[in-house]
């Protein structure tokens, strides 16, 4: 697990983590972020703009949290998923300490998609596509391939 802080953070903590950022990003109307699924776009762009910057992941392990809590979250709000603590062996496979279960009883890590993104970059796909993915799932489509 990517060490972004002394404590991991507990699923209760995500949704007033994500409220958080949002509300030092949209402050003078800089960021449209609005728990949208098109505001995963800007996400992208974050992400993408941190990466290209140059800075390690280290130095930016707490907004990359909060960037993944804002993922989760708009899984919670636009796809009906529940923040959950991952037991001990979840925890090893995701190598986060939270994530969320869609209705279908899927669990997905949002936290760990979003530093994904960061260290693969643009080649990664993107986190709109994620949670299109995802929301695709729980009503039991299929894309075609």
């Amino acid at each position: 697990m990517a060490d972004v802080s002394e404590r991991a953070p507990s699923a209760q903590e995500m949704r007033t983590r994500a409220a958080a950022f949002v509300s030092g990003a949209t402050r003078r109307g800089r960021l449209p972020l609005d728990y949208s699924v098109a505001s995963l776009r800007v996400v992208d762009f974050l992400v993408e703009g941190l990466r290209r910057g140059g800075v390690e992941e280290t130095r930016v392990g707490e907004v990359l949290l909060d960037l993944g809590a804002y993922v989760g979250e708009v899984l919670v709000r636009r796809a009906g998923a529940t923040w959950i603590d991952f037991d001990a062996d979840q925890r090893v496979y995701f190598g986060q300490p939270v994530g969320v279960r869609m209705p279908d009883g899927r669990v997905w890590n949002p936290l760990g998609t979003v530093r994904n993104r960061f260290a693969e970059g643009s080649s990664r796909e993107s986190l709109r596509t994620f949670y299109l993915k995802l929301h695709g799932r729980t009503r039991g489509r299929r894309s075609a391939a």
